[in-house]
């Protein structure tokens, strides 16, 4: 929990947690130290750059889905920098390859399209398979093993006569997920796509590791990390997100006013559409400190937004003490996803940017005002 003073910080704001965001990047270097294999940060879920030089400092380099996301991995921590998209753009493609170390493809089309590319200029190339093997339930919208899914080649389209070039195979399906699932994944992947592991150089299992969370197996994940490596001889690549910012930030917010239909609303000055819109897009319900379910405390509030979107609520939340136009509200986990998420929908104003030092020392790294939102429109 925050233990410095914020009533004098303008809301709402985003706060990393420089201390917690040590404690899981020494986690994860932990995990590169004890197996040997390469660590990087998928920019998709944590994107704060200012503290790029920091996290350098403990992992191997970042993974990227484009060409913004692989200028900025290359501009702010300069190490390993692999790149996958589901297909790439022509007048995109030479910039992101001089940014990348590893050029991942979705489609043997694209493959041979840009192969010559890649390999004239000593990159690495690998394919995204897709071991068709769901390990989610109930969130299709995350699920890369979905039926029909764009993302990955499946054993049946896959051209083993087709890999000229080829050093590496990168598969990812999991979400906020423990390494058991990650075990009976890797299975799936060598019954379909094991034969062809021996003649690659590495292999990459993605993101969606929860490895920093406070009950993920890290022995059974160095065991799935070492029977790649033993078995095929194959480096190994983990491209966690959430695990490195997991449970290391907050969104300040502020009441601004206490309304009544058939309950009491507080209208807050954060949105669950702009500032955390995986709230309505997963769905899911954000922690907040110093709050219950419905009806767990004595005060319950029904907590949205300024915006004029009907949906735009965050939840309802109970309090011991009846809320108050001013109080400040923090929601938990907010480092992950909503920074690189937002938007500015209804002109509401992006959350500004700040880190904490320690309980005395709270750094505002960036503030947005009315150009942020006008520069975007034209």
């Amino acid at each position: 929990m925050i233990n410095a003073d914020i009533t004098k910080i303008k809301t709402p704001c985003y706060i990393l947690d420089e201390q917690k965001l040590i404690s899981n990047l020494e986690i994860l270097h932990g995990v590169e130290e004890r197996t040997g294999c390469k660590i990087l940060l998928a920019q998709k879920a944590f994107s704060m750059f200012s503290v790029y030089p920091l996290i350098s400092k403990y992992v191997s380099g970042t993974a990227c889905s484009g060409l913004y996301e692989a200028k900025l991995g290359l501009e702010c921590m300069g190490k390993e920098n692999h790149v996958f998209s589901a297909a790439y753009r022509d007048d995109e493609i030479d910039e992101i390859i001089d940014c990348c170390s590893h050029i991942i493809f979705n489609s043997f089309s694209q493959l041979d399209k840009f192969r010559d590319k890649v390999l004239s200029k000593g990159k690495k190339i690998g394919l995204r398979i897709n071991p068709e093997y769901s390990t989610q339930l109930g969130h299709e919208i995350y699920d890369p093993c979905s039926p029909k899914s764009r993302l990955g080649i499946t054993l049946k389209n896959f051209r083993p006569d087709d890999l000229k070039g080829v050093t590496g195979l990168h598969f990812h399906t999991l979400c906020e997920q423990n390494s058991d699932d990650l075990e009976t994944t890797l299975q799936a992947v060598e019954d379909r796509f094991g034969k062809y592991l021996y003649d690659m150089e590495w292999i990459n299992f993605g993101g969606g590791h929860h490895i920093t969370r406070s009950d993920y197996d890290i022995p059974r994940l160095e065991k799935c990390i070492r029977r790649m490596q033993e078995k095929y001889n194959l480096e190994v690549f983990i491209e966690p997100g959430e695990a490195f910012a997991l449970n290391a930030g907050y969104l300040i917010t502020k009441v601004l006013d206490i309304t009544e239909n058939d309950m009491p609303i507080a209208i807050l000055d954060t949105s669950a559409a702009c500032h955390m819109p995986d709230v309505l897009e997963m769905p899911y319900r954000p922690p907040l400190f110093n709050s219950g379910m419905p009806d767990e405390k004595t005060y319950t509030y029904r907590l949205g937004s300024q915006t004029c979107l009907a949906g735009d609520v965050i939840g309802e939340y109970s309090f011991d003490k009846p809320l108050d136009i001013g109080d400040i509200l923090v929601f938990e986990d907010m480092a992950i996803y909503s920074m690189v998420k937002n938007n500015t929908f209804n002109g509401m104003p992006l959350p500004s940017i700040a880190i904490m030092h320690d309980k005395d020392n709270i750094e505002i790294i960036k503030q947005f005002g009315y150009n942020d939102f006008k520069e975007r429109l034209s």
